[in-house]
């Protein structure tokens, strides 16, 4: 079975699901795990039911596709994501993004952690992800291309929708939530780099660095779809004043900000 037909029997088996179309995907990365608190669920499908799905092993990731409603705006969530370090392959990564697709999504939203190489970034900083370097070695459209997908050779000079982000500064300044820019450098992972890598990423343009994200907004742009992301600095990778940073230390970050990160992101998609 190609790439094609595996979506498309992905497809078929959501559809017979739920009559719900969203207009809305969000991937609820690491900082927005109870976010699903505010959704109208109508559908919640575990990833191991769905045909071709992969499934989430990274500890804090449920594992659910949920459907529902936020303000009356059709959605779908991702209650976890995949990852190259646990050992999917881009294509593997990219089908549950094309599947969003064929289900209807116009627009993705991109949540993740990440490691703050800005020296004006601190920890509980949000960032909005103004642009991307793909470092992983890794892009889910080599291969056989599909026209029904997106063409071969797509554009990324402005791979994060611009209209989108500002609707996300109006809504902080509302809300009187602090938001920082910057670039994203996507890793492999599962290790942290170290202080030659952290220099050299700074050195090339990186705000900040993540082990997630840059696959799936690589297969969101090639099939149309609109994105918009956001990170979380979870820790300082600032090479002359590096601690020691530890997954736990990661995620305590990351809960501390989920208030601010779920109150903007509710707030973007109420005025989409």
């Amino acid at each position: 079975m190609n790439e094609l037909d595996k979506i498309k029997q992905t497809v078929g088996y959501l559809k017979s699901q739920t009559d719900l179309t969203p207009e809305i995907g969000i991937i609820l990365g690491t900082g927005l795990g109870k976010f699903v608190e505010k959704i109208d669920i109508e559908k919640i499908i575990p990833y191991s039911s769905i045909p071709n799905f992969p499934v989430s092993t990274v500890e804090g990731h449920a594992g659910n596709l949920i459907f529902g409603k936020i303000k009356g705006k059709n959605l779908v969530a991702f209650q976890g994501r995949f990852h190259l370090y646990e050992g999917y392959s881009a294509k593997e990564i990219a089908l549950p993004i094309r599947t969003l697709k064929f289900l209807g999504t116009k627009i993705l939203i991109e949540s993740n952690a990440a490691g703050g190489l800005n020296p004006l970034f601190k920890t509980g900083d949000i960032v909005i992800i103004t642009d991307h370097i793909n470092l992983t070695g890794h892009n889910p459209l080599i291969g056989e291309n599909y026209d029904e997908i997106g063409v071969r050779f797509p554009d990324m000079s402005q791979p994060y929708d611009e209209k989108i982000i500002e609707i996300a500064e109006r809504v902080a300044l509302e809300n009187k939530i602090p938001l920082k820019k910057g670039v994203l450098v996507g890793l492999t992972g599962p290790n942290l780099e170290t202080k030659a890598e952290y220099r050299f990423l700074r050195a090339i343009g990186a705000d900040m660095v993540c082990m997630s994200t840059i696959v799936e907004v690589i297969a969101a742009v090639h099939a149309g779809l609109r994105v918009f992301g956001l990170s979380v600095i979870t820790d300082m990778c600032l090479p002359d004043a590096l601690k020691v940073a530890t997954f736990e230390e990661i995620l305590a970050v990351a809960s501390s900000s989920e208030p601010f990160l779920t109150k903007l992101v509710e707030n973007i998609i109420i005025n989409l």
